[in-house]
């Protein structure tokens, strides 16, 4: 690391240059300090300017060097590279690449958190189905129900289009349900940067509220993105009074961050123990109770968070915690749920396993070429893998769990979208959606870069802008510096089959 001080616009900014990193990084860098874009930073170094491939360990820079930044805040108007062709004017094969990659959502001026989020939800086809089979009678004036409505149609035009789509009516009647979705910068003019958890928790209170009005016993969110919690507190300074015991539904788990997490699992631990300070009847006084949170129904969609922003009172903002976190791509919850639930599951996770075991000794064998097994390989395969159907007692799933839609019964996830967030502040910086493609669905995977059958390809939603990206690029948003980092992730059950 080198410390080098950056001009811009009469302020200097201290930034420790990696120089074993690409330009970009650097870049990437100014952007969260100055809200300055990449692609309009003009950076003035040895030799001319940086590139975004420049190699910053050739630049000679040194200690406490002034570098000088030209560039403006707000989105640079580019005129396109090729002429606009016209769906009429393609032929089909043009028409089925161009829809190969799902259409992004147009930047309606900070509103990158609504796009992420929105790109991460349409990947739990429960809900899609639910708002289908949900209408607005015209004339409506309740802006939740017409957000739910417009959200319908959003998810529609993503489907169909081949290109950005422009969330307007979406955002006008987000703006009226929510006006602090409205707020306006004082500082840089136009709708503030909002903070994208905020919106996801908003979203699905409004799902649940708009999508349960016909009646319905449970909600789509309450089935497929709730779980039940049971929290217990206990006054060790009183051990004769009896603990009090809450039962209670969650919609996330929370992934606290200090000094001592550097991983998923124990972030969410932290969350779910607490010390909090409340009256002793026994005592008679204020006393310390320890709260401990175990869960006892798990959802199909398991959304974490992670609390990376706290009030800076000396600055007035909501400052990021930067720190790395990783996360896995299968996440196995069980450790957090209530004894009772983790014994209700075991028949499921032990089936679960075998499967995946199965599957895991196949891949092995088609990686040797073997048509035919060998009678040694057969007989390991026997050992270690029950085919279906050998047991005495084929594999059921329980009758409580049966009645459970929406649940899963065996505490194992798996990483299916990501929230990231760039910058310094809660209210600045940039919001990015990485929602994972199903194998066999959508288009192609980019030609020639072929991954082993275990990994999944992920389209990368950069607002408007969407690519692909492998396994290995998602493990990187785990944090621990100016680039993009995990601020919500989305798992899902693992199937039984």
């Amino acid at each position: 690391m080198v410390k080098v001080l950056v001009k811009w616009q009469g302020k200097k900014y201290e930034v420790d240059a990696d120089i074993t990193m690409p330009g970009e990084y650097f870049k990437a860098q100014l952007f969260s300090l100055t809200g300055v874009a990449p692609e309009r930073q003009k950076i003035l170094v040895k030799g001319g300017q940086l590139k975004d491939d420049t190699d910053m360990s050739q630049l000679g820079l040194k200690e406490n060097q002034i570098l000088m930044m030209i560039g403006t805040v707000g989105e640079l108007l580019k005129a396109p590279t090729q002429p606009v062709k016209f769906v009429e004017d393609m032929s089909e094969n043009e028409v089925a690449q161009a829809l190969s990659i799902p259409a992004g959502l147009t930047n309606l001026g900070n509103t990158c958190y609504m796009n992420a989020t929105l790109q991460c939800l349409k990947a739990i086809p429960e809900l899609k189905s639910a708002m289908d089979k949900h209408s607005v009678a015209r004339g409506q004036t309740d802006a939740r129900a017409n957000m739910v409505e417009s959200m319908k149609s959003l998810f529609k035009q993503l489907n169909e289009s081949g290109e950005g789509v422009p969330p307007f009516v979406f955002l006008q009647f987000l703006r009226q349900a929510y006006p602090r979705f409205a707020e306006q910068d004082s500082q840089h003019g136009g709708y503030r940067q909002q903070d994208a958890d905020e919106f996801w928790s908003e979203m699905l209170t409004t799902l649940d509220q708009v999508l349960g009005k016909d009646g319905s016993v449970s909600t789509v969110v309450e089935k497929h993105m709730s779980g039940r919690m049971v929290t217990t507190w206990k006054c060790d300074e009183a051990p004769d009074e009896e603990p009090t015991v809450r039962q209670e539904p969650f919609r996330k788990l929370n992934c606290l961050i200090d000094k001592s997490v550097n991983y998923l699992s124990q972030g969410i631990k932290k969350g779910l123990e607490e010390v909090i300070e409340k009256h002793s009847e026994k005592l008679d006084r204020n006393a310390d109770y320890k709260s401990v949170s175990r869960i006892d129904r798990l959802p199909e969609y398991l959304t974490v968070t992670y609390n990376r922003f706290f009030w800076k009172a000396s600055e007035s903002i909501d400052a990021k915690i930067v720190k790395s976190v990783k996360f896995p791509l299968d996440l196995d919850v069980s450790e957090f749920c209530t004894p009772e639930l983790v014994e209700k599951m075991r028949p499921a996770r032990l089936h679960l396993r075998e499967i995946e075991d199965k599957k895991a000794h196949e891949r092995k064998l088609a990686k040797k070429g073997q048509n035919a097994e060998p009678e040694a390989e057969k007989k390991e395969m026997d050992v270690d893998v029950k085919p279906e159907g050998s047991s005495s007692t084929p594999f059921e799933l329980s009758p409580e769990f049966k009645a459970d839609d929406g649940c899963n019964p065996t505490g194992m996830y798996e990483l299916i979208g990501v929230v990231t967030h760039i910058g310094r502040t809660a209210n600045s910086g940039h919001y990015m959606a990485w929602v994972r493609k199903e194998k066999g669905v959508g288009g192609p995977d980019p030609a020639g870069r072929g991954i082993p059958e275990t990994q999944h390809w992920w389209y990368k939603f950069d607002d408007d802008e969407v690519s692909m990206v492998t396994d290995d690029e998602i493990l990187k948003l785990c944090g621990g510096g100016d680039w993009h980092t995990a601020y919500v992730t989305l798992y899902r059950a693992k199937k039984l089959e």
